[in-house]
């Protein structure tokens, strides 16, 4: 009896430790762009009368997590600005032009965080510089932490979401739509699988 406790002790013990070791979620994850679990929003007013939302289609990048100092952690995104979609042809034909994203000339838009600073637990301030339109500007992030674990395909995938506030003047688009749609505001949603 002494002996099967001692041996299932040590049994959950190894297990215990297997567990712990398989549930810290340190390391590099790609967005999981095949599986489309990955979004980037925006919304801003038309003229003060309504708000506008729409997306960017195509847009990859990766992040590195430091369960241990999450503040050394860090993002990177591109994005494919021709891929924008407000659901309106006319319209996003308009914002690809060169009165807004000027796709022609700047087909890139990208984020490279300089820094990280935890809130608590699951949300942070992530720091970065954007890149949009050919000027690179510092924005802050403000992230939160929707889970990390094991799929039921044996990956292990980790989830966040953000938002940011942009001033468009900030980034060459002073195109007129009334003085409540002078800042654009960016929702980032994505799914990373470790590498």
């Amino acid at each position: 009896m002494t002996r099967s406790f001692i041996a299932s002790a040590v049994t959950m013990a190894v297990l215990g430790t297997g567990q712990a070791l398989a549930a810290d979620p340190s390391g590099t994850y790609a967005f999981d762009r095949e599986g489309q679990h990955q979004f980037i929003q925006f919304r801003i007013s038309h003229l003060g009368f309504s708000t506008l939302y729409g997306r960017f289609n195509d847009f990859d990048g990766s992040f590195e997590y430091d369960a241990d100092n999450p503040e050394e952690s860090s993002v990177q995104v591109t994005v494919d600005t021709s891929s924008v979609d407000s659901n309106h042809s006319e319209r996003d034909k308009h914002l690809r032009e060169e009165d807004f994203l000027y796709v022609s000339e700047y087909p890139e838009a990208t984020f490279k965080s300089t820094s990280v600073e935890m809130e608590d637990e699951d949300t942070a301030t992530v720091t970065g510089d954007l890149t949009l339109r050919g000027v690179t500007r510092e924005i802050d992030l403000e992230m939160e932490l929707i889970n990390h674990g094991e799929d039921p395909w044996g990956n292990y995938r980790m989830g966040f979401e953000g938002t940011t506030t942009l001033t468009l003047e900030n980034y060459g688009i002073d195109y007129d739509l009334g003085p409540q749609a002078e800042e654009v505001t960016l929702m980032l949603s994505v799914e990373g699988i470790r590498q």
